[in-house]
């Protein structure tokens, strides 16, 4: 008579710890794909005196993303928090930044709230949203920035995303529009925008949800907007570099053993 384990056959053979390999295996190359395609570091460092950009992936690859572009006379910039995380968020971020690459390279005047309506229309064609009954839900939250480079003035554009500014030590938040990138149940309206005047000294913050929603090891609570806002207040006097180490810090730290929820993304830049 045969004798039954009650182990899987898979795993007693060993093919489900290599299915497991080739699982990971494919996702660090869709990560290096899903890296190449974010803005090259020589291209950063042209645009800002100082900036750093904080991504922690929760699976490898990811579905937040950060973006920059510049024509010589205006410069884009955005950060993007697309529907989940892992493989399907980030079939979504390549699909956010493949449409901002055909927006902002056509000849249309660049401006904020404009490329983020030109986004939506083309994220809902490409996903067939055309309603309630829609298969696909999945969107994009997102804000954007257009600096014009012969004058001081700045746009801002948001999709469920804030931009915070510190000035002389005080943080001030650019709030965005309630609608986001893609199908939203309620009428959908232009996107706005908000002029800003920058000065020297400046720093400017995109960031994703994903901080501010972490479950701490120590109280099991979120870590909250708020407590973010305050993080971000008291780093700022530090150089970019060590606002990024400071923020890592503090996100493990307050993470602890707990499994991260979601992907978190932070762009802070100085002009």
């Amino acid at each position: 008579m045969q004798e039954f384990s009650n182990e899987p056959a898979d795993l007693l053979s060993g093919t489900g710890f290599q299915a497991m390999d080739e699982h990971l295996a494919s996702l660090r190359y869709a990560g290096m794909i899903q890296n190449a395609l974010l803005p090259d570091p020589k291209l950063l460092q042209g645009l800002f005196k100082e900036y750093f950009v904080l991504l922690l992936p929760r699976d490898i690859v990811s579905g937040d993303f950060y973006y920059a572009f510049t024509n010589r006379e205006k410069i884009v910039i955005a950060a993007g928090d697309c529907t989940g995380h892992g493989v399907p968020g980030a079939l979504m971020s390549i699909l956010g930044i493949s449409f901002l690459n055909e927006i902002v390279q056509s000849k249309i005047c660049l401006k904020a709230n404009r490329i983020l309506n030109l986004m939506r229309e083309k994220i809902m064609k490409a996903l067939h949203q055309t309603g309630d009954s829609s298969p696909t839900k999945d969107s994009i939250d997102i804000g954007l920035c257009v600096v014009d480079c012969n004058s001081s003035m700045m746009e801002f554009s948001g999709a469920n995303r804030p931009m915070l500014r510190i000035r002389n030590g005080e943080l001030t938040e650019f709030r965005p529009d309630m609608m986001t990138i893609g199908l939203a149940p309620l009428r959908e309206n232009a996107f706005t925008n908000v002029n800003i005047e920058t000065l020297p000294g400046d720093i400017y913050y995109l960031y994703s949800d994903g901080f501010a929603d972490q479950f701490g090891e120590l109280t099991n609570k979120k870590f909250k907007i708020r407590n973010f806002k305050k993080m971000i207040e008291s780093v700022s006097f530090l150089p970019m570099a060590e606002q990024k180490q400071k923020l890592e810090e503090v996100f493990l730290d307050w993470k602890g053993s707990e499994s991260q929820v979601d992907d978190v993304l932070i762009f802070g830049f100085k002009f």
